[in-house]
């Protein structure tokens, strides 16, 4: 199993990076949180990994803490939860503020997250609730054309990839971007708009 990778960043693009370890470049999905927290390309870094082993597929999810790589290997534990949903919970929230919805019973702000509706949302309170203290390549599109440079663009395929509609993207998006903002800027106002009451 592979725990913790460490060396050179070459690929940063939501919610997918890339890591260069001696010559062999590992691909791994990270949630928004981490990559807020990333280096620029070209830069060293080190992240827990979760290594998920299918018949069809060996993927790797990245980490900037082992605070939130413990809290993805407890969601996707939950009956209904996948990777992805976990991936865009740790995207629209931090470890302590997804602790403090499990400790309020917040279904609101829950089900605010793409792919987790009211009896999920029940379900993450029931199940989590004494488990969750407080405390340059390009990828290319589904039609083969390589996806948007510009940071609207890639702000707008991030927050689609995390299980946002199109028309919601959209909304969110237009609503928060600001002249000079990176697309990592716009996806984080996105996700703090998106998640607020």
């Amino acid at each position: 199993m592979i725990g913790r990778l460490r060396g050179e960043l070459v690929l940063k693009k939501p919610p997918l990076l890339e890591i260069d370890v001696g010559g062999v470049g590992y691909e791994l999905e990270a949630p928004m949180s981490t990559f807020y927290e990333l280096p620029a390309v070209g830069a060293q870094v080190a992240l827990h990994v979760h290594m998920a082993v299918k018949e069809d597929a060996h993927s790797l999810y990245g980490f900037g803490s082992e605070a939130e790589r413990a809290l993805f290997r407890t969601l996707i534990k939950v009956s209904g939860i996948g990777a992805k949903t976990a991936l865009s919970i740790l995207s629209g929230a931090s470890v302590d503020e997804f602790a403090r919805m499990i400790q309020r019973g917040d279904i609101a702000s829950l089900t605010r997250v793409p792919g987790i509706g009211k009896k999920t949302a029940e379900r993450l309170l029931v199940e989590l609730k004494d488990k969750v203290g407080a405390g340059d390549m390009l990828p290319i599109s589904r039609a083969g054309a390589p996806l948007p440079t510009d940071p609207v663009g890639e702000a707008s395929i991030a927050l689609q990839s995390l299980g946002y509609k199109p028309q919601e993207v959209s909304k969110l998006v237009s609503a928060v971007a600001a002249p000079g903002d990176d697309a990592e800027a716009i996806i984080r106002k996105a996700l703090k708009s998106a998640l607020r009451p």
